[in-house]
């Protein structure tokens, strides 16, 4: 009778030792989806930022015509350093079909900017165009990041 009370002892402690160790597994999984979902959102926010910034400058010089070329070059390539940087830190964290957007956004910022360099105004059809394809990019690229942060509980999609 003795080895039957000694093994129900450990077969219990056995069974409340693994179901806490899978309690704690599930937690440690849904902390981490947490983070997870707080850092993109962080740096999806931090990104958009970055090239709201940067066109808002293209647009500014855009609107001045009798800039010198050489302070246009400059200040338009200023604006729009920080979207570097930050696209790296996208393709490093981001789903990968966030991370095509991003590239896709990112690529017609830099055709806009180009555009503006050259001296386009607010009026001509190379502006107008660029603005045009930098927001159809844009467009696309915030409604992934919104499905992927959505989709937070399946965790980021690969």
């Amino acid at each position: 009778m003795e080895w039957t009370s000694l093994a129900g002892t450990a077969l219990g402690a056995v069974i409340a030792t693994a179901s806490g160790a899978l309690l704690e597994r599930r937690r440690w999984r849904r902390e981490r989806g947490e983070r997870d979902v707080a850092v993109r959102r962080a740096l999806y926010a931090e990104y958009l930022a970055g090239l709201a910034e940067a066109r808002s400058a293209g647009a500014v010089l855009a609107r001045n015509t009798a800039m010198d070329p050489a302070d246009r070059f400059t200040t338009a390539r200023e604006a729009f350093a920080p979207c570097i940087r930050l696209r790296y830190q996208m393709a490093i964290t981001a789903p990968s079909d966030v991370v095509r957007a991003s590239d896709e956004a990112f690529r017609r910022l830099r055709d806009f900017r180009d555009r503006v360099i050259e001296g386009a105004g607010e009026t001509d059809s190379a502006y107008v165009d660029g603005k045009f394809a930098y927001n159809e990019a844009l467009s696309a690229l915030q409604e992934l990041m919104r499905q992927d942060l959505v989709d937070e509980g399946t965790g980021p999609r690969r």
